[in-house]
C-alpha cells in the first residue's frame, strides 16, 4: 500500500513512514511536473530504506537475549 502512495503521491509515503520535514520538500518538488518523476524516485528509495531499517532492527531484538 505505500509503494502505490509513493508513486502517486510521493509527498504522503515520507508522512507515513515518519519524516514530515522530507515530505514538505518532497510536496514541493512534487508541484512542478518536471520534479514529479524525481520525487516519485526519492519517496520509493525513502520507502525501501524504511522497510531495511525495520527488517534490521526485527533481527537484532531476537538476537538479544
Amino acid at each position: 500500500m505505500r509503494l502505490l502512495i509513493a508513486i502517486f503521491l510521493p509527498f504522503l509515503a515520507f508522512f507515513t513512514i515518519g519524516r514530515p520535514i522530507a515530505g514538505i520538500i518532497c510536496l514541493i518538488l512534487q508541484v512542478t511536473l518536471i520534479g514529479w518523476l524525481p520525487a516519485t524516485i526519492w519517496a520509493v528509495y525513502a520507502l525501501s530504506q524504511y522497510k531495511t531499517d525495520q527488517k534490521i532492527e526485527q533481527a537484532l531484538r531476537r538476537r538479544q537475549p
